[in-house]
C-alpha cells in the first residue's frame, strides 16, 4: 500500500458505512484524509477516532463543491457519496427520485471530479480517483432502475475520465460492490424472498462487509495498482460473474 502518503485524499459519504471503513482503513495506512459526508454527528465521531480532516459540502450543489475544493491540495478522491433513492419498476418511477439519485450519484461525483482534478493537474504530483459504483451497474436488478441507471453512469465518467487524465498521471477507477447488510438495505435485501434467491445465485454465497469493499478501494489508490485504470471492479462475490 506505498504512495498513500504523497498528499491529502478526499472521501465523500465518509459518514456512512463504505466511506467511514475507508477513511479508517486510510488513516491505518498513515493517510491524509478529508471525509465529507450528510450526516455531521458521525462524521465528528469519525474525526475523533480516525484523526481525520473533514470538509462539509453539499454534492448537489456545484457551487458548494467548487468552494469547498478549489485551492485545496490533493492527490486522491474516493467518490463514495450516493443516495439509494427507491424500489421501484420502470413504469412506477418517481422521476423527481431518480433526477435526485442521478444528481447525488453521477452528477455529484462528476462534480467532485471536475475541480479535485484542477488541483491534481495544479500540483503535477499525478493522483488517483475511485468511483463508488455498485453491481446495480453490471446486471439488471429488479426495483433498480434510478440507482442502476445512476451508477451506470458513474462507470461511464471513471472510463471517460481515466482516457481525459490519463496524460497527466491521474488514474481513475470504480469498484462494484455487492450488497453490505446494513440496518439501511435489511428492510429490502433482508426479505426472504430477495435474499434467498440472490444468495443462492451468488457463488460466495453471503453478503460484503464494510472492510471488504473499503480495501480494494484503498488498494487503487496505492502504488499497487499503479497500471491499473479506467475499470470497473465488481466486489461481488462472483453475482455478476455467474
Amino acid at each position: 500500500m506505498n504512495g498513500l502518503d504523497r498528499g491529502a485524499i478526499l472521501v465523500t459519504g465518509a459518514s456512512g458505512g463504505i466511506g467511514g471503513a475507508t477513511v479508517r482503513q486510510l488513516r491505518a495506512a498513515g493517510a491524509d484524509v478529508i471525509a465529507n459526508g450528510r450526516n455531521e454527528e458521525a462524521l465528528a465521531e469519525l474525526a475523533k477516532d480516525t484523526g481525520c480532516r473533514t470538509l462539509p459540502f453539499d454534492l448537489e450543489s456545484e457551487d458548494s463543491i467548487r468552494d469547498a475544493l478549489e485551492g485545496l491540495d490533493l492527490y486522491g478522491v474516493v467518490n463514495c457519496g450516493g443516495f439509494g433513492g427507491e424500489i421501484a419498476t420502470p413504469m412506477e418511477t418517481d422521476i423527481s427520485v431518480f433526477d435526485r439519485v442521478i444528481s447525488i450519484n453521477a452528477r455529484g461525483a462528476l462534480l467532485v471530479t471536475k475541480y479535485a482534478s484542477q488541483s491534481m493537474i495544479r500540483l503535477g504530483r499525478g493522483g488517483a480517483i475511485v468511483n463508488v459504483s455498485s453491481q446495480a451497474s453490471l446486471v439488471g436488478l429488479k426495483g433498480h432502475i434510478s440507482y442502476g441507471s445512476s451508477k451506470a453512469a458513474l462507470d461511464n465518467i471513471t472510463r471517460v475520465s481515466a482516457l481525459e487524465l490519463g496524460p497527466h498521471n491521474i488514474r481513475v477507477n470504480s469498484v462494484n460492490p455487492t450488497v453490505v447488510m446494513t440496518p439501511m438495505s435489511a428492510w429490502y435485501w433482508g426479505r426472504p424472498e430477495i435474499q434467498g434467491p440472490f444468495l443462492e445465485t451468488m457463488p460466495l454465497g453471503r453478503w460484503a462487509t464494510e472492510d471488504e469493499i473499503a480495501a480494494p478501494i484503498v488498494f487503487l489508490l496505492s502504488d499497487g495498482a499503479s497500471m491499473i485504470s479506467g475499470v470497473t471492479l465488481p466486489i461481488d462475490g462472483g453475482f455478476t460473474a455467474v
